[in-house]
């Protein structure tokens, strides 16, 4: 089922946590809600479930407005972050519990609750009581539950946010693989980048309870909108220079350096020499420079470390720290200089007041 929010607002008192929200959520599709704690995104969930009523705006599933709809008639299943599973009840009772509630025939309530414990591979657990179970386990019920009632969207409320690393790992393809299989639109609400860009179809970014950018995680990744997106998405994050453009509005001067970067990316309107910008680019966008004509940004290796097959340098530049994965087959060492070159079309240019990105990506 589609899903819209238009104009979405949600305030409490003299605080709004979501500020005129405007998505369109495809049917069938996952989409994470990210952003940093206080953003807004489990509002917005909770909106979605119904749980709180928006102070402006609409939500629509499908042709249906639905603000002023109770949650238990929007066809929505919801997988709480603590699963909210009942102690006393096994397995199989706590997925039939929905059922029940509907006056589901035992029998067929039965047959729809093993049905689902195989879709999620818990099947031979029916008889067993939450306490007996691992936290991935009583996920699983947790999920099956949501499902058992055949919901148009499922709500998940980061649901891998109190297991340990392997197990959030193993359920998150868990949670794609099922998502996939029933076909149903999904909602995701983490606050791990990490988790939003492997599952997610689209990525909702928010900040502040305000929108930031709406798409596909590696569009996300490589063509940020603003700093705000292009800082919190990565590991190690992405280095920030102050600099100013050139008179030639190619070539961006390093503030600070005698460095200068040459742009190959256009930009998308006209920037004065005077205006304060910012240069981003990622540490795995690096390569070390050995031609001495050609543009980089030099500095002093602080620390090298090898990370898997290749190596991270920690380079001190503008008298501040920033790291670059590069290949071990330019041999560098603690103490060496060296010059960092960019990748072509992997520099990002950003107003320092504003936080717009100035670089028109479809020119690379």
């Amino acid at each position: 089922m589609e899903v819209q929010l238009r104009d979405v607002t949600m305030q409490f008192n003299d605080i709004t946590a979501v500020d005129r929200l405007n998505v369109t959520i495809k049917d069938g599709e996952l989409v994470s809600m990210l952003g940093p704690s206080g953003c807004g995104k489990s509002t917005t969930l909770f909106m979605l479930a119904g749980l709180y009523r928006p102070t402006g705006g609409e939500i629509l599933f499908g042709d249906r407005l639905v603000n002023k709809i109770e949650p238990e008639h929007r066809e929505i299943g919801m997988v709480f972050q603590n699963y909210a599973l009942y102690p006393h009840l096994t397995v199989l009772k706590n997925i039939m519990f929905p059922l029940k509630m509907r006056k589901t025939p035992k029998k067929e309530a039965e047959e729809l609750a093993i049905q689902m414990a195989k879709l999620v591979q818990i099947d031979h657990l029916l008889d067993r009581k939450p306490g007996q179970l691992s936290g991935g386990q009583q996920q699983r019920v947790a999920i099956a539950r949501a499902l058992v009632k055949k919901p148009k969207i499922l709500l998940l409320d980061e649901p891998l946010s109190n297991l340990d690393a392997r197990l959030r790992l193993e359920m998150r393809e868990e949670i794609r693989r099922i998502q996939q299989e029933v076909k149903i639109t999904t909602i995701f609400v983490t606050h791990d980048q990490e988790e939003a860009m492997s599952i997610s179809d689209k990525i909702l970014l928010m900040k502040d309870g305000k929108f930031q950018q709406y798409s596909p995680p590696q569009e996300m990744y490589d063509h940020p909108e603003n700093e705000f997106v292009a800082g919190f998405l990565g590991s190690p994050p992405i280095n920030l220079f102050s600099c100013s453009m050139k008179y030639n509005l190619k070539d961006v001067s390093i503030s600070g350096t005698d460095d200068v970067i040459t742009l190959s990316s256009a930009l998308k309107e006209s920037v004065s020499t005077n205006d304060q910008l910012t240069l981003g680019v990622r540490p795995e966008d690096f390569y070390i420079e050995r031609d001495e004509n050609k543009p980089g940004i030099c500095g002093k290796t602080i620390m090298v470390e090898r990370i898997g097959r290749d190596n991270m340098l920690n380079v001190e530049v503008q008298n501040k720290t920033i790291r670059a994965i590069v290949s071990p087959d330019c041999p560098v060492g603690r103490g060496d200089i060296v010059k960092l070159g960019i990748l072509p079309g992997r520099a990002h240019l950003f107003d320092a007041q504003t936080g717009e990105n100035l670089l028109d990506y479809k020119t690379r």
